[in-house]
């Protein structure tokens, strides 16, 4: 791979983080409202393998779900009172 300038660009074959830069850690679940991974993970993350990362990567999306807060009904909700 070679940039603009037509120099070669140095590549390595990983996996991506998934920060969003948005690191707060919720003290109930311990994990990070913007990625999703746990202190122990983010503090890990650049000696990991790859299927380590991976692996985490994988059940990110789960966790993002279930720490999202519940609705409780909203507008609607409030009319129906």
């Amino acid at each position: 791979m070679s940039n603009k300038h037509g120099s070669e660009v140095w590549n390595r074959d990983e996996i991506e983080s998934p920060c969003v830069n948005i690191c707060v850690i919720q003290p109930k679940t311990r994990l990070c409202t913007g990625c999703g991974r746990s202190i122990d993970e983010i503090r890990d993350w650049s000696a990991m393998e790859t299927d380590e990362r991976r692996d985490i990567m994988a059940a990110l999306p789960e966790r993002m779900k279930q720490m999202k807060p519940a609705r409780r009904g909203g507008r609607a909700a409030r009319l129906k009172r």
